[in-house]
């Protein structure tokens, strides 16, 4: 991938987590609405980001070709 391609490919990941993070905010909304405690913790939200592969270490590793 060029530079450009590897830019694109992590603004695309991003807007991606982004929406899955929305996901589960919204679900920890709607538990705290009914009294729960929220069913996604910080775990989850970190999940995404690996899951999406634009955590620190990834998209340094995209860049380097690691």
């Amino acid at each position: 991938m060029t530079p450009e391609q590897q830019a694109a490919f992590i603004i695309a990941q991003s807007a991606t987590a982004m929406i899955q993070a929305m996901g589960l905010k919204a679900r920890n909304d709607q538990d705290a609405i009914r009294g729960l405690y929220p069913s996604n913790g910080e775990d989850d939200f970190l999940r995404v980001i690996e899951g999406n592969g634009i955590s620190h270490n990834q998209v340094i590793g995209l860049f380097t070709n690691r």
